[in-house]
């Protein structure tokens, strides 16, 4: 078993991300839509989510960018976020604890229910999403 900590550095974030994608890349639901979306990409994708984390959890300011419309035309459904928060708590869960570790969980939920209410509104609504 893991010894849980509190997230501390860009290594902790590295840990996360590393992991919980590993476990993406292996979800019968999920594995499909990243590896077709990322293909060969992942080295960058992964950089982009250390990034992204470290400024979130350590508020070091190293991601410049906007999440939501790489994801807009994902098909994608609550299901596909349903199962993307389950991995994302259980790794965080299972190698840290603290307030950062409540915080990256928290994140999480608040991005999967803002991104599916997004998706929603531009499917229901024929919008193309704003770059």
């Amino acid at each position: 078993m893991n010894s849980v900590k509190e997230i501390e550095n860009i290594e902790d974030i590295q840990k996360i991300v590393n992991e919980f994608y590993g476990k993406i890349r292996q979800d019968p639901l999920l594995s499909n839509i990243f590896e077709e979306i990322i293909q060969d990409r992942w080295p960058d994708h992964l950089n982009k989510m250390y990034k992204f984390w470290q400024t979130v959890l350590l508020g070091e300011h190293t991601y410049r960018g906007t999440p939501f419309p790489p994801h807009a035309v994902l098909p994608v459904e609550i299901e596909h976020f349903q199962r993307w928060i389950e991995l994302w708590s259980e790794t965080v869960k299972s190698n840290y604890k603290g307030d950062r570790a409540e915080r990256a969980i928290w994140q999480g939920h608040r991005m999967a229910e803002m991104f599916l209410s997004k998706i929603r509104y531009l499917r229901d609504n024929n919008e193309i999403p704003l770059n």
